[in-house]
């Protein structure tokens, strides 16, 4: 069993095929010139600039960092330690219990 295709189709499918596998003439080179991936001293200068930022922008940041404080927990209350005679002597205060609020406005008659 061959492959043989009609001679109707066999024009078109040939010229295609020879199209398609042509190099690039002196034409157009795809925009790949004679000085395609070399780069220009602005863009030099341009990214020695971008390095510059990174580096303020890093030395700012380590400035920020060490500012922060290790923890964001509220501090516990500062408590004296118990005397060394194994007896407390820390005395109690009375707590005092808020006292009930009456109602002094005058009652609205329905």
């Amino acid at each position: 069993m061959s492959l043989t295709l009609p001679a109707g189709v066999a024009l078109p499918v040939t010229a295609s095929a020879l199209v398609l596998a042509q190099q690039p003439g002196d034409g157009d080179n795809g925009g790949q010139g004679e000085d395609f991936g070399k780069s220009s001293p602005v863009g030099f200068l341009v990214l020695i600039l971008f390095l510059i930022a990174v580096a303020f922008l890093v030395r700012s940041m380590t400035k920020h960092l060490k500012r922060v404080p290790a923890s964001f927990d509220e501090p516990a209350e500062k408590t004296e330690p118990a005397p060394a005679g194994g007896e407390s002597q820390a005395k109690a205060e009375p707590v005092e219990e808020p006292k009930a609020v009456e109602d002094t406005s005058p009652a609205k008659a329905d």
